[in-house]
């Protein structure tokens, strides 16, 4: 009877609730981040564990982004550098050199190029892709940033786009000036100094940038062309030049006259004022052209760019003396007869009246 009065007092007794277990706060990047998660579980505090996210973590991985940039950015600089000293000193290799520059020795020497004007050609290159590698590399860091720190990039991206799109539909004139420029310039077509004919405008070219080239004609007229605008250009100061005189010798022996031009010829060859200047002697190539007048022989001699505009007018002095001093010159006529109408009498025809008239 006792045993069934306790079992019935012990089930007359209220339920006790067990006291929850509540577990330790977990750091909310505990899946992030392995610095967090392994501080948390040295410390177990969640709040070092998050702080160490966002003050270790997050800069530490900005900063290693910034100096990567600046390392990558130090060592193309570095390579373009080194390309632009060796392109400066002519130490490229044959296959990316100007046509030019692969000449051969003895028309090399003799077209005299201007170490000068290669250093300038190069460090202008230079500068243009030091300009885009900076600006790719800060770019592309600058997004990688912008992520790290939580922000979106994907609209960036597509923004980027879209004003890409939008700049290149408005101004594809400008983008194609720079375009020709900078092949303008990796290709050497012409640089300042140079006489050039553009078609449009000829002179000789006194600037030269992406966008625009400056060239002063014969009359001092400055010319701006845009670089994007010249579709063929004849340069007159690259490699050798190649002198024609054609002189007109009537109807005088021709073989009497082609002697003198060859001793008038050898003679320039032979002065030592202009031997320098000389790549092939002068030479006589005999009759050119007959016209109404007679017989035009031609002359012509393969000097330097430089030299071609003064050796020629000296050869073309040279020749017409020879030529007077032979007698040849006084040989040739007039050759042109204009046949007037005759003049009616004063007092007859329509004229006279008019004339009387008035």
């Amino acid at each position: 009877m006792q045993v069934t009065s306790a079992l019935a007092t012990w089930l007359s007794l209220p339920a006790q609730t067990p006291v929850p277990v509540t577990p330790a706060p977990s750091p909310s990047c505990a899946k992030a981040s392995d610095l967090c998660q392994w501080i948390y579980d040295q410390t177990g505090n969640s709040w070092l564990a998050s702080g160490s996210y966002y003050l270790l973590t997050k800069p530490l991985t900005v900063i290693l982004i910034v100096l990567i940039a600046l390392i990558i950015r130090y060592l193309l600089n570095r390579t373009i550098a080194r390309l632009v000293r060796s392109t400066s000193e002519g130490s490229v290799p044959a296959i990316l050199k100007p046509l030019k520059s692969r000449l051969p020795n003895s028309i090399t020497d003799a077209t005299s190029l201007f170490p000068e004007r290669r250093r300038q050609r190069a460090e202008a290159i230079g500068s243009v892709l030091r300009s885009f590698t900076t600006a790719t590399v800060f770019s592309i860091a600058a997004l990688m940033i912008l992520g790290e720190i939580g922000v979106n990039v994907a609209p960036l991206i597509a923004s980027a786009g879209i004003v890409g799109v939008a700049l290149g539909f408005g101004a594809q004139s400008l983008v194609k000036d720079l375009i020709a420029g900078l092949f303008m310039l990796l290709e050497d077509q012409y640089g300042v100094g140079d006489v050039v004919d553009l078609g449009e405008a000829s002179g000789t070219v006194e600037a030269v940038g992406l966008r625009i080239t400056t060239i002063r004609d014969g009359r001092g007229v400055l010319w701006y062309i845009r670089n994007g605008e010249i579709v063929r250009v004849g340069n007159k100061s690259q490699g050798w030049a190649m002198v024609v005189v054609d002189v007109p010798i009537g109807f005088a022996d021709v073989e009497q006259a082609a002697a003198v031009l060859r001793d008038a010829a050898a003679g320039l060859a032979g002065d030592a004022e202009y031997a320098d200047d000389l790549i092939e002697p002068p030479a006589v190539l005999g009759v050119e052209q007959i016209t109404v007048d007679g017989a035009v022989l031609r002359t012509t001699v393969k000097t330097t760019s430089d030299a071609q505009w003064r050796l020629g007018r000296e050869l073309r002095r040279r020749l017409t003396d020879a030529l007077a001093a032979a007698g040849i010159s006084g040989q040739l006529s007039a050759g042109r007869v204009y046949v007037r109408p005759p003049v009616a009498p004063f007092g007859e025809g329509t004229d006279a009246g008019n004339r009387r008239t008035t």
